[in-house]
């Protein structure tokens, strides 16, 4: 093998280890494969709380109707990577309710929609059993927000 070509092969080489030890210590999952992908690299405290997203229909009387887990053709992941639009745009959830009305046409007749965030508390990563739930969004169907 010619002395350039091994050169320009371990230069490579060091370039790519600096790259990856440098993103490994100051980088951002943007930066993956360069870049500490944070969700594997870390730990979550065992005693913080954990927050469980759902969106629910309210009926005229007070009934539950649970929305997500796909009873409307969209995923949780799928709804959480798109809360922050759901926050800022409340009408949103009007589309939400269309979707389950088109799914479910004998379903239960809704007057609002909900994203609840249900905070778990946690004791050395096991549950308590201590609950709370927070409304993050209401929509009010047929009269907005």
């Amino acid at each position: 093998m010619p002395a350039g070509a091994r050169r320009t092969r371990v230069a490579a080489t060091l370039v790519v280890l600096v790259l990856l030890l440098s993103g490994t210590l100051w980088g951002e999952d943007s930066a993956f494969p360069f870049g500490p992908f944070r969700m594997y690299s870390t730990r979550a405290d065992p005693d913080a709380p954990v927050i469980s997203t759902r969106v629910v229909g309210l009926t005229a009387a007070g009934e539950e109707v649970r929305l997500s887990g796909g009873a409307v053709g969209l995923r949780r992941a799928e709804f959480e990577g798109q809360l922050q639009r759901f926050v800022d745009d409340p009408a949103l959830l009007g589309q939400v309710a269309d979707a389950y009305e088109a799914q479910n046409p004998d379903g239960a007749d809704l007057v609002e929609v909900q994203v609840v965030l249900r905070h778990i508390e946690l004791d050395g990563g096991s549950t308590t059993g201590v609950t709370e739930d927070r409304v993050l969004v209401t929509y009010r169907l047929g009269g907005g927000s």
